[in-house]
């Protein structure tokens, strides 16, 4: 498996949970200067550990761990404060054609779905020349 290549943690996974309050709190995050390690943290819940990302406590956890604030982290799903950026942000993935994730766009070329190295590598350096 290509994960086990890169020591990447999976797990078999009985459900899949709806990740939209997960997206409008990863917005905070990256707000806050720690979309990454959110974003990487939400990853690990879901795919490893097959954590209910759409479980608030489950997200207020892995921002307690990350220093993020958990009660500020519930206000923000509760009120949708950033429900308008993720619109927009699922709205031009639509208008661009991306219809799964992962995608990889550049200038217009879109692969999608996991890709080896050499792939999204042929794909980059096309783009450069």
């Amino acid at each position: 498996m290509a994960a086990d290549e890169v020591s990447l943690p999976l797990t078999v996974r009985n459900m899949t949970y709806n990740s939209r309050k997960a997206t409008e709190l990863g917005k905070w995050a990256e707000a806050q200067g720690k979309g990454e390690a959110f974003h990487d943290a939400l990853f690990r819940a879901y795919f490893a550990d097959a954590l209910n990302i759409a479980d608030i406590s489950v997200l207020k956890q892995i921002c307690a761990k990350l220093g993020l604030d958990p009660l500020e982290a519930e206000t923000v799903i509760a009120k949708r404060i950033y429900k308008n950026a993720v619109d927009e942000d699922w709205a031009y993935a639509l208008k661009v054609g991306i219809r799964a994730v992962p995608t990889f766009l550049i200038n217009g070329r879109m692969v999608e779905g996991a890709q080896s190295y050499d792939i999204l590598k042929r794909l980059v350096n096309r783009q450069l020349l």
